[in-house]
């Protein structure tokens, strides 16, 4: 009988290659083998039962990429538990309501996280606390049945707070042992993502259920360059890039990912220029286009596609996995034609348990299957999608108001919800623009004041206090009223384009190196003019396009500058000082 838990799955992979390298720590070269890595999860699960903790009990973990959170994971799931991961970029609002709405039994911390103002009301546990070495390192041996939770993580709600989806042991083992995957393509994994991004789940279990080994990427948001190097380095054959990061590395340094097996890339419109131009470059490349949601357990289809592969205008997004049913319905849930743009339902295995806590909303989105057996249910994704004449499937993009913003899916209702907590905000309406050429779509916040005029950089202050940088909008509008239609509603084709184009009062470059940078900010955010004085964020500039400017900086001067130094000195000024100062150095 195939084993339909995580934790069962790994002690047979264990007896297979208990010696095996199974997690690597590329910021310090810490190694853990598969005996290693077991015996720190049975002392943290011995510890975690010595509290309380039981099945499908919630276990927060607030923690940064490390050995330790490995260890934190597995540990939770072998005490029969399931693993509340906490966004690092979360407000301290924000993580208090996860922790307190999903009911968290205990929070797992690492060192860096306990300098942080952590939630109230749970107890917290350091994973690297010293005690935990004199827990007995025995598996407690507690039965994990495949329908019990594995994990809970939230994404955008459309109440104006978080939702929390709730997955199971055996929809994550399906999901990993599927016959299309190759193990040996992800033979070493490198974990990027997050650990509040449901691909974080393929990041960490593919390779540890298979006997290939996790190369644990540092902290923080990682540069072309520094990716290059853990490839180069830790021999890494397979990794994850969202689609908008796959662009930007295509555009900017396809080279980056030469050396690897295979690249998955998706989570919003994939770009076959970006596509063409990896496989280039890349020898031997395997890039998989996918298609998934965090309520289909991560992945629901892949496409692999290689040098001389016919890419036309779009990237289809491939072939359901093995037991995925994927429907395309109209609104009477009837099948659509050929080429007829539907909606896309997500059917059989990997579908979901719900929304923790939540069955209304559950009850809305998981929805009976009118196809299936009796009982069985569909997951109502809210993505467009066609089939050809062919049968290849398209995506097409969102049915409803939610975005894609940076690989992460977005409700405008809870962005909107934060912009009008904010004193003297009588209406607020959030949208998605692309104010450049490249796909990359950004958020606006159109607000309208209860009288005279907003302090917007006040509001936007505000809105990260309450919401994670990715939720974030590049740019606010202020207007006397909200455009309507005839009948009444928002009529968003009225909604005036946010001015990332203005001329602002700063200062004029300088210096030879000013000049430089005021050329590459300008290029880079694709505005007319920019000033010295104008701040990168201000002008709308977000993660991906920071890396285009980090790259062009590097390319034209030699210095390498990382995004947090960008953080810290977002203005040309700032900029052009610390590249001067850097040269100088290096002369």
């Amino acid at each position: 009988m195939v084993a339909l838990s995580i934790p069962a799955r790994f002690a047979e992979q264990l007896a297979r290659t208990p010696d095996a390298t199974a997690v690597t720590e590329a910021a310090t070269g810490a190694k853990l083998s598969y005996r290693e890595l077991d015996r720190r999860a049975n002392q943290l699960a011995q510890h975690l039962n010595g509290l309380g903790v039981g099945r499908e009990d919630r276990v927060a973990v607030l923690m940064d990429r490390s050995i330790g959170l490995v260890v934190a994971f597995l540990a939770i799931l072998k005490a029969g538990a399931v693993y509340l991961p906490i966004h690092e970029s979360y407000p301290a609002d924000r993580r208090q309501w996860v922790i307190d709405r999903a009911g968290a039994a205990v929070l797992l911390t690492g060192g860096a996280e306990r300098a942080t103002e952590l939630p109230a009301g749970v107890p917290v546990v350091a994973v690297d606390d010293p005690a935990l070495v004199r827990e007995p390192a025995v598996d407690l041996g507690v039965p994990i049945l495949p329908g019990q939770l594995a994990y809970v993580i939230h994404t955008s709600g459309s109440t104006g707070l978080p939702k929390g989806v709730a997955v199971t042991q055996q929809d994550v083992v399906r999901l990993l042992t599927d016959p299309q995957w190759t193990p040996e393509r992800y033979a070493r994994m490198l974990l990027l993502a997050p650990h509040a991004f449901d691909i974080f789940v393929f990041e960490v279990w593919l390779p540890l259920l298979h006997g290939g080994q996790v190369v644990v990427a540092p902290p923080g948001r990682l540069e072309p360059a520094t990716l290059r190097q853990l490839i180069v380095t830790h021999r890494i054959t397979g990794l994850h890039l969202t689609a908008g990061l796959f662009r930007v590395i295509a555009e900017e340094a396809p080279e980056t990912l030469r050396g690897l097996r295979e690249v998955l890339t998706g989570g919003d419109v994939i770009a076959p220029t970006a596509v063409n131009r990896v496989l280039e470059v890349c020898d031997g490349l395997v890039v998989h286009a996918s298609y998934g949601a965090t309520e289909g357990t991560v992945l629901s289809t892949r496409l692999p596609l290689t040098r001389g592969t016919p890419i036309g205008t779009t990237v289809p997004i491939g072939d359901p996995l093995t037991g995925v049913t994927i429907r395309v319905l109209d609104e009477h849930l009837t099948p659509v034609p050929a080429n007829v743009t539907g909606e896309i339902y997500l059917a059989d295995a990997g579908v979901a348990r719900g929304y923790l806590g939540q069955p209304g909303l559950t009850a809305v989105r998981f929805v009976a299957d009118p196809f299936g057996a009796p009982g069985s249910r569909m997951y109502r994704t809210g993505d467009l999608a066609r089939r050809t004449t062919d049968g290849v499937l398209e995506f097409l993009g969102r049915a409803d108001s939610q975005l894609k913003i940076l690989g992460f899916l977005v409700e405008p209702a809870e962005v909107e919800a934060a912009l009008a907590s904010y004193p003297g905000v009588a209406q607020a309406v959030v949208l998605a623009r692309e104010p450049g050429n490249n796909g990359e779509k950004q958020l606006v916040g159109y607000v309208v004041p209860e009288s005279g005029e907003l302090d917007l950089a006040a509001l936007r202050a505000h809105t990260r206090s309450r919401l994670p940088d990715y939720m974030v909008p590049a740019a606010f509008v202020q207007l006397d009223s909200l455009p309507l239609t005839a009948n009444g509603k928002l009529d968003r084709a009225a909604m005036p384009e946010p001015d990332f184009d203005r001329v602002t009062a700063s200062r004029a470059p300088e210096t030879a190196m000013q000049r430089l940078l005021c050329e590459v900010f300008s290029s880079v955010l694709e505005v007319p003019e920019v000033g010295i004085d104008d701040s990168f964020f201000d002008l709308g500039g977000q993660s991906l396009q920071a890396m285009r400017l980090l790259n062009q900086i590097k390319a034209k001067t030699g210095v390498e500058v990382l995004v947090n130094t960008l953080f810290d000195a977002p203005t040309v000024a700032e900029l052009a000082a610390f590249v001067d100062a850097k040269r100088t150095t290096a002369a």
